[in-house]
């Protein structure tokens, strides 16, 4: 029986990835900062645990908890909104201690496990703007950008030890609290000269190419047990959109 730690399983792609797999007859570690927060309910099978991602002692400490692990998946992070002259640099600083040393400091931990079991999986959840940018989301794309070009550089350095780096992009997911969680950091991040473009953004926004959960877990469950995956795998309808249309 494989073992799969996903961090960030409070909600989204997490929470829903760690049930299917449950489904599936894996064992799932699920983590995320706040246990009291769970939907998920623990079992044989199930272990839910805390970590910060930001902090380094507490990666330390799930290395410590979670035993042999077969699959890797970054796939917490927090999200911002907005024009970059009103983001602060607390907000920039955040971003980016989540979405990138979070996921680099976390993979960096568990590199000694998977080399001594010759095996593994490290599957990173990144985003399809990255391939096609939008506006009002520079901090968040270059947060994300950073993990594609740290994957595929990790995909080539740890091939030598069967270890296998996946890259995971979906496009833009309602179903999930990505909005809900950045509105904390939109409300300073556009000031008045940014305010009618931010708007004209919004209203032309199209809601019928969407990424829905279920593309997202997909997307994971090829790269976890499909050693013939391609490093960059599209998650919905919204990301092969976002790429065709920079192409």
């Amino acid at each position: 029986m494989k073992t799969i730690l996903i961090t960030g399983c409070s909600s989204g792609f997490g929470f829903e990835t760690a049930n299917y797999f449950l489904s599936k007859g894996w064992r799932v570690i699920a983590t995320m900062r706040n246990t009291a927060d769970s939907l998920l309910q623990e079992s044989e099978r199930l272990r839910i645990l805390p970590l910060d991602i930001s902090d380094i002692r507490s990666i330390e400490n799930i290395v410590a908890l979670a035993g042999p692990v077969d699959v890797l998946v970054n796939n917490a992070g927090i999200g911002v909104m907005g024009a970059l002259e009103g983001t602060t640099t607390d907000t920039i600083h955040d971003v980016f201690a989540v979405n990138v040393l979070g996921a680099i400091n976390l993979t960096k931990a568990f590199l000694p496990l998977f080399r001594a079991q010759q095996s593994g999986v490290i599957i990173n959840v990144s985003s399809a703007i990255t391939l096609a940018a939008l506006p009002l989301l520079s901090v968040y794309t270059a947060s994300k950008a950073a993990i594609n070009a740290f994957t595929e550089s990790l995909a080539i350095e740890l091939e030598q030890f069967n270890i296998r780096v996946n890259l995971v992009l979906p496009g833009r997911a309602p179903a999930t609290r990505f909005g809900e969680n950045s509105k904390p950091r939109m409300a300073t991040a556009i000031p008045q000269p940014y305010a009618e473009f931010a708007q004209s953004v919004f209203k032309q926004r199209n809601d019928d190419h969407i990424t829905h959960p279920l593309d997202v877990i997909n997307a994971i469950w090829q790269a976890a047990n499909d050693s013939s995956s391609p490093l960059k795998i599209m998650a919905g309808e919204d990301a092969k959109a976002l790429v065709h249309s920079s192409n």
